[in-house]
């Protein structure tokens, strides 16, 4: 099955007259009635997404996903579906209270469902549970684990492993018994086990910190000191005396928790610790269990993230030794939080030998190496990245993985022998794929769309042949024949340093060639982020702005991912000076080349993109009339250790680095338009930032607009009222200072 994809240079379409087609005879189809209608409409452009909580069983020639509220299994070899579990007329056990779950997970005998009830989140990824077990042969329900962060079940289904407030569990089925395998947790602010502190689960990408070893023997787990670490206090100033909730995050230069490694026999409680050579300030941000059963891999980062070291331990004596060791002017990735890839280094089943992605030849790469530490062979090559490894197949020699091979804006499937030869595309539709492949790599589950096809979900052999369409979003195809609908025109263009950068821009609905409309750059930016690919068009929000007028741009800015480390790591120590520029760059080209009023420009983002709005207004001032920024970062200083460091270099080594990227060194600078927002209770950019911007402000005599939500969190909104009424005020602030409309509708009579 094949699509085309139609791909026209934005010059060209200038040039003959064309880049912006009138569309004053399509003005019958449906608009949005207001922008909660807009919002609200978000599903229409995504469709469907395909099967839920796709978990694979059998080995992986079947899978289970949610639907209906049931948790069905598709069969590969017949493709039918049939009914594994259905909690009607289920109660909790020895309650008559209706039993429901968040989440669940399988087996690996696929006779037992282990089910996540009850979930408090703590932080962006973990939170405390109560879990129960579910036997599909006597269809009985037992509870395995009360107010747990995490508990998860043996490989041999024997046993669930469990992190109870700090320490470590055991819950034996055939004795209906639980043991206690750790004992030495203090508190929250000081020793504890099994789980992350605040800045490992969010700068290092996970929830669990523990792992069981493939033969159920083991547990490997992560012990914290807190002690070291400052405390961080923030309030939503709810009730009349306030609560603060305390969390250790330390920001940069501050010193960091205390990390060690421990396994733990689980038949005989025996805890080993894993010490490695490293001395001082250094990170432990992975550990992998290899297919020697008494072998661990132990990764560390020293504290400027540019020299790796992957060591072997015997976990029964400790023993250990350096097999890998990468060092990079810049930084050493370890995981893409933004591409979803959480390993760079995996350790195939029954093979002795394993492989690691790195740019040292100035792109991302496999490289495969044998546990002796030699280096066999290159994997991969070429001038382009490779994105995500999705299956290894030890037996056949082969891997499967996404790759950018096409160029910048793709994501596509691929595979290729172990020993290099044998490259193949996998699948004929070009765009951007995403795959979820069967642990056996027979199948895989394949999202994809591009500019000109809705999301589609196919279940593929592994050769990239469709055995089902699972999802052809044809209900997106009809939306679109009677709603109205912008799509995105992606081109090149070259900005003042004389770097090419993918782009893309949405005009107005009701374009009128012989009008210029006013501008609205929708940005991010952040190193390694990756804003445009070659994907289906379906925010709502841009497609709001265009219905009023305004044509809304972005640009895969220099930081961006998939393009080479030449280009991802020119922002190194400098963070905000490329990223701005390019910003500035592509609203002077849409100026020049397109239907741009250069008087009615706007850039808004939240988070990094808060930042970048920021950053750009003030280093840039008279560029953008309008910056819109929600929960910024305004000073790197004021931002965690982990994430900064590794983009920044420690502040010893960057002091004028740091000074530099600041906003508040040239807050005398503004001289447009600017809106804050943030939360009080924003544990991530803390609410230390805008104050800070404001007091610079105010001291160099500007003045900003502000809006502080005190119970939100990350981004503001803690509810739908508070999103909309925040995408609201946004939206009335363009309306003000681009169009000069002040005869707007009063919020607080809706």
């Amino acid at each position: 099955m094949k699509y085309q994809i139609v791909r026209v240079s934005f010059i060209a379409l200038v040039a003959l007259g064309l880049a912006l087609p009138y569309r004053g005879q399509a003005q019958s189809k449906q608009q949005y009635s207001s922008l909660e209608d807009a919002i609200r409409s978000d599903g229409s452009l995504y469709g469907n997404q395909g099967p839920q909580s796709v978990n694979w069983t059998n080995g992986g020639n079947k899978y289970s996903f949610i639907e209906n509220d049931e948790i069905r299994s598709m069969d590969l070899q017949t493709l039918k579906d049939e009914l594994i579990f259905s909690n009607k007329g289920i109660t909790f056990p020895g309650t008559t209270k209706a039993f429901n779950y968040e989440s669940f997970q399988w087996s690996h005998d696929s006779k037992h469902l282990v089910f996540k009830t009850d979930f408090r989140p703590i932080y962006r990824r973990s939170g405390v549970a109560d879990y129960y077990v579910y036997d599909l042969e006597s269809k009985q329900l037992k509870q395995a684990a009360s107010g747990a962060r995490t508990a998860e079940l043996s490989p041999d289904g024997s046993k669930v492993g469990i992190e109870r407030d700090g320490n470590m569990f055991v819950y034996n089925f055939a004795a209906a018994k639980e043991t206690q395998l750790t004992n030495d947790k203090t508190s929250e602010n000081g020793t504890f086990n099994g789980h992350y502190d605040w800045v490992y689960e969010e700068e290092f990408g996970q929830a669990q910190a523990w792992n069981w070893s493939p033969d159920s023997r083991y547990m490997a787990f992560w012990q914290f000191n807190e002690r070291p670490v400052p405390d961080f206090q923030m309030t939503n100033f709810e009730g009349l005396h306030p609560d603060h909730i305390h969390i250790s995050i330390p920001q940069v230069g501050d010193p960091n928790p205390e990390v060690k490694i421990g396994v733990v026999d689980v038949a005989s409680g025996k805890k080993v610790w894993l010490t490695p050579d490293e001395t001082g300030d250094f990170y432990i941000p992975r550990v992998y269990w290899t297919s020697n059963p008494d072998v661990l891999a132990l990764m560390t980062l020293n504290r400027a993230q540019n020299h790796m070291k992957l060591y072997f331990f015997n976990v029964k004596t400790g023993e250990h030794h350096v097999v890998l060791e990468e060092k990079n002017t810049t930084w050493v990735a370890i995981f893409n939080f933004y591409t979803n890839v959480n390993d760079m280094i995996y350790f195939p089943e029954k093979s002795k030998e394993f492989f690691w992605v790195s740019d040292r030849s100035g792109y991302y790469h496999i490289y495969r190496y044998g546990y002796d530490g030699k280096l066999i062979n290159q994997v991969t090559k070429g001038n382009w990245d490779m994105i995500k490894v999705a299956g290894i197949d030890a037996a056949a020699k082969k891997i499967y993985y996404l790759s950018a091979e096409s160029g910048g804006l793709y994501q596509e499937p691929y595979s290729i022998n172990f020993d290099g030869s044998n490259e193949t595309k996998l699948f004929s539709v070009s765009g951007y794929h995403d795959i979820n492949m069967s642990p056996n790599t027979k199948y895989f589950l394949d999202t994809y769309s591009n500019k000109t096809t809705p999301y589609h979900v196919a279940l593929c052999d592994n050769t990239g042949k469709v055995l089902k369409m699972i999802e052809d979003n044809h209900g997106v195809d009809d939306y679109l024949k009677t709603h109205a609908y912008s799509p995105e025109v992606q081109f090149q263009f070259t900005n003042s340093a004389g770097v090419k950068l993918d782009a893309y821009y949405v005009t107005p609905y009701d374009y009128d060639p012989k009008k210029k409309y006013p501008l609205v750059l929708l940005v991010y930016g952040g190193p390694e982020s990756h804003e445009i690919f070659d994907q289906f068009a379906t925010d709502s929000w841009a497609q709001w702005l265009a219905q009023n007028g305004y044509v809304v741009a972005n640009v895969n800015n220099r930081g961006s991912a998939n393009y080479g480390s030449a280009l991802l790591k020119s922002v190194y120590k400098q963070l905000g000076k490329f990223e701005s520029s390019d910003f500035v760059d592509l609203a002077k080209y849409l100026v020049k080349n397109g239907p741009v009023d250069s008087n009615k420009m706007a850039i808004m983002g939240t988070s990094y993109g808060g930042y970048s709005t920021t950053y750009t207004l003030l280093t840039h001032p008279g560029v953008f009339k309008v910056g819109i920024a929600n929960s910024p970062v305004t000073d790197w200083r004021l931002y965690d250790d982990v994430y900064t460091e590794r983009y920044m270099a420690p502040l010893k080594d960057n002091e004028d680095g740091y000074k530099a990227s600041s906003d508040m060194t040239y807050a005398a600078s503004l001289k447009d338009h600017l809106f804050l927002i943030h939360s009080m209770s924003d544990d991530n950019v803390h609410t230390a930032n805008t104050m800070q911007l404001l007091t610079a402000l105010t001291n160099a005599g500007k003045d900003a607009d502000l809006r502080i939500y005190p119970p939100g969190a990350h981004g503001a909104a803690y509810n739908w009222q508070s999103y909309l009424l925040i995408q609201s005020l946004s939206f009335q602030y363009l309306e003000r200072y681009l169009k000069g409309n002040y005869d707007l509708p009063n919020l607080n009579e809706k």
